[in-house]
């Protein structure tokens, strides 16, 4: 049955439901969050970039040591396998490290472009 009865009560949708805040809140600017949300999330999309970008060549790294490994003749040859790949996966976890914190550093700072007065201005 598609129409209401006499039983069903009359419930609003979701969106009935949260039309009206979210037209209140529009009306009210959302304040400082005009400025920030769209660099914020830009800045966000940087760093998960940054560490998809730093999984994926590990992930290579990874492939290279289990084929060194394979190919290892000797048990010393192994264990200097592991040793470099244990070096250089170190290096590259803590540039990556900094990368991060650098990019992470700047996530709440205002655009380049925004003037101090938008950023005064709550409209709230």
């Amino acid at each position: 049955m598609t129409g209401k009865t006499k039983d069903t009560p009359n419930r609003r949708t979701a969106t009935e439901t949260m039309a009206p805040l979210l037209m209140a809140w529009q009306a009210a600017g959302l304040g400082p969050l005009n400025w920030l949300a769209p660099t914020m999330l830009e800045r966000m999309s940087d760093m998960g970039s940054e560490w998809f970008h730093f999984i994926a060549t590990r992930v290579q790294e990874d492939v290279a040591l289990q084929h060194a490994l394979l190919h290892a003749k000797t048990p010393a040859q192994a264990q200097a396998v592991q040793m470099e790949f244990l070096k250089k996966a170190v290096d590259q976890y803590s540039a990556e490290t900094g990368k991060l914190v650098e990019l992470s550093g700047k996530l709440f700072e205002p655009a380049d472009d925004v003037r101090d007065s938008d950023i005064d201005n709550v409209n709230v």
